[in-house]
């Protein structure tokens, strides 16, 4: 299962150094608007420590962890919703991914320029969020003049789409994304209206305010929104450092934390298998049934799927080995309708 984050934000506020301290790849983080044009792509390992314990029980060759997509896209500014500063290109790459990193400046340091020539938070929350609402907002009435057509013919799904275009018109006049919006149970009609307009703020946020010090308390109206503080030039900086340089200095990476934050955002989850060839975690999306589960590994393992035996991998480390799992009765037989935890260690029966 491929998901993508997409790293946004004004320019010059840390989005290819948080990469780059993400990704271990090298990308140019010079201090001057745009350096980043094309999205930068990089694959991340999702931190599991589960994995390590299950590879020593096992005696595993080989471990396989998670992972997640990031997205680097270059910085957005005012006004990109009418092309400003390759706006709509930027625009553009952002609607590919599932959902949105946005790095917030919270740092002072007079020598690296700031977009706006102050440092405010807030304001620059409000600037990416209007652009990325301006353009649903483009979406929405272009997706209006058709549903209009249709519902003065008469057509039900013509008449229910107008109903929730205009509800969201009003939502995102109002300065709210999409996914602070309650909309209760959809009917088909409306779940396919919102699959179609992949809408920018529909997407999960998280924000990562780029910190001096990671232990500096935030104002209200920061703490308020899906956050991690990170000291992005530190995590940088760790990059080239040994654990046991770190130690010395008495700091550590943070960077593991929002993985795992981006990788939850993103809905996902984690099963696990393991034996002598390898240990592995593999992803699906959060309630997937066990046939779906089956389907990571191989699309037969779904659709020939008889059963599968399941237990939560702590369990399985109490029990040492799964024949004694078994033999204490620790094992689950699950059929189709099974949804899976994350964590459970699965064998599949097809």
């Amino acid at each position: 299962m491929s998901l993508k984050a997409g790293i946004v934000g004004l320019p010059n506020v840390g989005k290819s150094t948080l990469f780059k301290a993400l990704t271990r790849k090298a990308v140019d983080i010079s201090n001057y608007p745009f350096c980043t044009i094309e999205p930068n792509v990089g694959i991340v390992e999702v931190p599991d420590e589960r994995l390590q314990q299950l590879a020593v029980m096992s005696h595993s060759k080989k471990i396989v962890p998670a992972v997640v997509e990031f997205v680097d896209i270059a910085g957005l500014v005012k006004g990109a919703s009418t092309g400003e500063g390759l706006g709509n290109k930027f625009l553009a790459n952002i609607r590919e991914t599932d959902a949105i990193v946005q790095v917030v400046r919270v740092f002072e340091n007079p020598t690296i320029t700031h977009v706006h020539n102050t440092i405010d938070p807030n304001n620059d929350i409000e600037v990416i969020n209007t652009e990325l609402i301006l353009a649903d907002l483009e979406t929405i009435a272009k997706r209006k003049v058709k549903s209009l057509k249709e519902s003065r013919a008469g057509n039900k799904a013509g008449l229910v789409e107008v109903a929730v275009l205009e509800r969201l018109e009003t939502e995102l006049g109002n300065g709210h994304l999409v996914n602070e919006v309650h909309f209760g149970e959809m009917d088909d009609i409306t779940k396919q209206l919102f699959r179609e307009l992949s809408l920018l703020t529909m997407k999960p946020f998280l924000y990562v305010y780029n910190v001096s010090d990671v232990e500096m308390a935030l104002p209200v109206a920061l703490v308020e929104r899906p956050h991690i503080k990170l000291d992005i030039k530190m995590e940088e900086e760790l990059i080239e450092m040994t654990d046991e340089e770190q130690a010395e200095l008495g700091v550590s990476s943070q960077i593991q934390s929002l993985i795992t934050e981006v990788y939850s955002l993103l809905g996902l989850m984690t099963f696990l298998t393991t034996g002598e060839d390898e240990s592995r975690a593999w992803t699906v999306k959060q309630g997937a049934t066990a046939p779906q589960a089956g389907a990571a590994i191989h699309t037969d393992f779904e659709t020939k799927f008889i059963r599968a035996e399941i237990i939560h991998w702590q369990k399985l480390l109490e029990a040492g080995s799964w024949s004694k799992a078994r033999e204490l009765g620790w094992l689950r037989l699950e059929g189709r309708e099974a949804v899976v935890a994350d964590g459970d260690v699965i064998v599949f029966k097809v």
